[in-house]
């Protein structure tokens, strides 16, 4: 029974590794013995990334049970061991230095979010560890470490793809907008994916007449949507994290400011927990996102994960779509599983090594990895929302809401344009 510890008390013991292929509908369990094989990871269960964070985590524990209920890896059970690194990257240091050096964990698993996964890679390369982040952005561009992968589908020019689909819908309109304001926190994501922002912007020709940031822990995003608003661009990319994703999306509704089109980088709104709390207020908004059930996406396997994960979530408390990280808490491990299995070693070489070259099996469909540890090919998503009405949940079961309308190989439905038409 795995217990949860407030990082500041660090003091559990855990254990966790990863598990074979996508087997998930397991035969009879063969014979497992010996120690458990551990996997240690740091995991966002309080703070403003908990919402994302809890649900990745039931996807875990259900691999973890998959995994086991087909005999284990090796030979072996597995065995989760997560510490809440509360949404802060200063804890993730002590998290993984705990884990290795303490649990004497076999192998570590990357936390959820690129503010915590950079903090983890600086451990992971003085220990020559593996490390599979769990949805960061562009962590390896500086790095460049060749033990880590990344399980967020950016590509090879990540800080691009989080807004590419943003600015190739606006440049598609008619008429073209001339105008972009770029605008985010001043942390890791934000500025990253601001960097990919004005790169588009610049590619397409738009005159960007605003570009700031504003401190982690704004409050009152007022001033802010004013100031962009005397600007008077065409569009607004905004590149947020969740606490002031809220915070901007309510501003910019309370002020009434209707530039063309606004969003795009915007994390948090993949939530159900955002999505049910704003409501109507997200209409006409962009954003990117990773999955959604749409029939193009229905990947092998991934059904199955949903309903597991669906069924229990009421009662773990968790995000009762799951939509957004489950599906890659989930394909995170199979991947190591995977390359585990293959292997036949526990070796963060060998298993590096085997990811680079494979194409992997999952339940976001094939896998593959490039550059830098990112997928060889961009598969993110920008998604509008439409038709939005009050706060219930139900609504948001129905992908007509969040709607995909880049790329075009998983499309959903269309543009409405300019924003003011989507409220």
């Amino acid at each position: 029974m795995l217990r949860h510890h407030d990082i500041r008390t660090i003091v559990r013991r855990a254990a966790g590794l990863l598990a074979a292929a996508c087997v998930l509908a397991p035969a009879a369990a063969s014979a497992q013995s010996g120690d458990p094989i551990k996997i240690g990871y740091g995991i966002a269960l309080t703070g403003p990334l908990a919402p994302n964070g809890k649900s990745a985590l039931l996807a875990q524990k259900i691999w973890e049970e998959d995994i086991n209920a087909g005999g284990g890896l090796l030979g072996r059970p597995v065995k989760l061991i997560y510490y809440d690194d509360q949404s802060n990257p200063a804890t993730v240091p002590g998290i993984y230095t705990k884990l290795l050096d303490v649990d004497k964990v076999d192998l570590i698993s990357g936390p959820y979010g690129t503010n915590s996964v950079a903090p983890a890679m600086p451990v992971a390369m003085q220990r020559n560890k593996l490390l599979i982040g769990l949805l960061a952005l562009a962590i390896n561009s500086e790095f460049k470490y060749p033990r880590y992968f990344s399980m967020t589908p950016n590509g090879p020019n990540p800080k691009v793809a989080i807004t590419k689909g943003f600015f190739d819908i606006a440049v598609a309109q008619n008429p073209k907008p001339q105008t972009v304001a770029i605008v985010g926190a001043d942390a890791e994501f934000s500025r990253n994916a601001a960097d990919g922002a004005r790169e588009s912007a610049n590619g397409a020709g738009l005159k960007i007449v605003y570009d700031k940031s504003y401190p982690p822990n704004t409050t009152d995003f007022a001033p802010i949507v004013r100031a962009i608003q005397a600007a008077n661009p065409d569009i607004v990319a905004i590149c947020s994290y969740p606490a002031d994703t809220a915070g901007m999306v309510r501003a910019v509704n309370e002020i009434g400011f209707k530039p063309r089109m606004i969003g795009g980088g915007m994390v948090g709104l993949q939530s159900t927990a955002f999505k049910t709390q704003l409501g109507p207020l997200l209409n006409g908004f962009f954003t990117f996102d990773f999955w959604l059930p749409v029939p193009k996406m229905n990947f092998p396997g991934i059904a199955e994960v949903m309903s597991k994960y669906q069924a229990r979530a009421p009662a773990e408390g968790v995000d009762p779509l799951g939509y957004f990280l489950a599906p890659h808490g989930y394909a995170q491990l199979q991947v190591l599983g995977q390359a585990v299995a293959a292997t036949k070693s526990l070796n963060d070489d060998k298993l590096a090594d085997y990811i680079r070259a494979t194409t992997f099996k999952t339940v976001l469909g094939d896998v593959k990895f490039g550059p830098d540890g990112e997928w060889a090919q961009s598969r993110v998503l920008q998604v509008q929302f439409q038709g939005i009405k009050g706060n219930d949940i139900g609504q948001f079961k129905n992908i007509s809401t969040q709607v995909i309308v880049t790329p075009a190989e998983f499309k959903s439905g269309e543009v409405i344009y300019p924003y003011e038409k989507a409220k």
